[in-house]
């Protein structure tokens, strides 16, 4: 029988990328309010220790190890101090990555930016798992969840080309990693967030309350999410809960892909 209730995640070790903020700071919560050991890993400083000191005052176990998840060395050094403050790896939340050109078409798209934008969604994925993996397995198993997008099941019709591009990859990368897994108790899903209000949506929004009422109209449930409620589809999928679930993309997006 699966655990339920605050103790969920009771002796599990959880690393979140991108858990300085937003969704991935959500997650890190939730995570840590359930009995997990968090280790957040991200490129600023300032706010992962920020993070990761706001778990610990609210009575979690939190660290933050600076990382920049586009770079091998520092992707294997955050899953070594992952492993020496906590003593192994149960659980990650791919979350770490960015938007790049917003409104560029594939013909309009920088090369640079798509060249960034493929090293953090796409080769940041990857090398995550690939240090991850291992060191699940020395526990006898583990639980993945990357971060993609309902741009990872759909296009963008003239806009963001790189970005929806980098999330159909993290789900390919995704079904990928749960077949080589599905005999080894390594299950691996990734979330797919719609709009969420995170603070870079919320500043974007800030002067242009039409385009916020334009974009949400669009959306069935004609809003968008908060942080937690993504947060909360990451960790049934990390939890016992849902145990026989592999190789899966769950949108999370008030009905945008129905």
């Amino acid at each position: 029988m699966s655990r339920t209730g605050p103790d969920r995640f009771a002796r599990k070790v959880v690393i979140v990328t991108g858990g300085n903020a937003g969704i991935g700071l959500a997650a890190a919560r939730g995570f840590a309010h359930e009995g997990a050991s968090v280790l957040i890993a991200a490129r600023r400083s300032a706010e992962g220790e920020a993070a990761a000191a706001q778990i610990r005052s609210d009575g979690g176990v939190a660290s933050f190890v600076e990382t920049d998840v586009t770079r091998a060395d520092s992707v294997r050094g955050m899953v070594a101090a992952c492993v020496e403050r906590f003593g192994g790896l149960d659980i990650a939340f791919n979350n770490a990555g960015i938007t790049g050109e917003v409104s560029a078409t594939i013909a309009e798209a920088d090369e640079a930016t798509f060249d960034r934008v493929m090293a953090v969604n796409v080769k940041g994925t990857w090398l995550c798992m690939k240090y991850e993996i291992p060191e699940m397995l020395k526990r006898g198993g583990g639980v993945i969840v990357n971060c993609g997008s309902t741009a990872a099941i759909r296009g963008g019709a003239g806009r963001a080309a790189a970005y929806y591009a980098s999330k159909h990859a993290i789900m390919g990368l995704t079904k990928q990693a749960a077949m080589e897994g599905a005999t080894r108790n390594i299950r691996v899903n990734a979330v797919l967030p719609g709009m969420t209000l995170t603070e870079i949506i919320e500043k974007g929004f800030a002067d242009d309350q039409e385009k916020a009422r334009l974009l949400f109209s669009r959306i069935p449930m004609a809003r968008a999410a908060q942080p937690g409620e993504i947060a909360s589809a990451v960790l049934w999928l990390a939890s016992d809960e849902s145990s026989y679930a592999t190789g899966m993309g769950v949108p999370v997006d008030g009905g945008v892909t129905i």
